[in-house]
């Protein structure tokens, strides 16, 4: 009996030492894989950033340019001015981010977008300004980046997505619950952000 109760005991030992074996070594994978997603979200969010800031960084040339044709209209340039300095004001981490953080970068980027729109509206009235080489160039630099933002913010969504799947499916949602990951969020479409822009004729 004392052996057949030790050959249980030892049993039950070996069974307990195995399930704790395959707990830890999910656990770990598991862990791994939503740092690995994180990180590649993190990257991503990055990438957006940088064309927006690339976005910004064009705006004092245009402010050059503009300038250098006395008769354009002042506030609509002091309104650009404005909208970029509050753009570029706000800096998000993105290891915390929330969608009311990403509700507001989107609203000042925004709020830059449709400055940059009414004043390119404005130089169709000024044919010397938009026949100027530096404008021109400004045009191009533009168009490209407003296609890179497109492109940058879907391949986010895109790595949130998968991240947030696999930290909401379950058993993955147990361990993510018990390690901290958060969901992320995500952009939102603006009306019309689909279209290539149009500013240019």
């Amino acid at each position: 009996m004392k052996n057949k109760g030790c050959l249980g005991a030892g049993t039950i030992g070996i069974a307990l030492l195995i399930i704790v074996a395959v707990l830890f070594f999910w656990g770990k994978s598991g862990y791994n894989n939503f740092v690995t997603k994180e990180q590649t979200v993190n990257t991503k969010w990055s990438n957006v950033e940088t064309v927006y800031q690339k976005r910004a960084n064009l705006i004092p040339n245009l402010e050059r340019t503009v300038k250098s044709y006395s008769k354009f209209e002042q506030e609509t340039l002091t309104q650009v001015v404005e909208a970029r300095s509050k753009a570029t004001s706000i800096n998000i981490d993105p290891t915390n981010m929330t969608e009311a953080d990403i509700a507001k970068f989107q609203a000042a980027q925004g709020e830059l977008s449709g400055a940059l729109s009414r004043l390119m509206a404005v130089v169709e009235s000024y044919p010397n300004l938009k026949a100027d080489q530096q404008y021109i160039n400004f045009q191009r630099e533009y168009t490209a980046i407003e296609n890179s933002i497109r492109t940058e913010t879907v391949y986010y969504n895109e790595a949130a997505q998968d991240y947030n799947t696999s930290i909401k499916t379950f058993p993955n949602n147990i361990l993510a619950n018990f390690t901290n990951f958060k969901e992320k969020p995500y952009f939102k479409a603006d009306a019309g952000a689909q279209k290539a822009p149009e500013v240019f004729k």
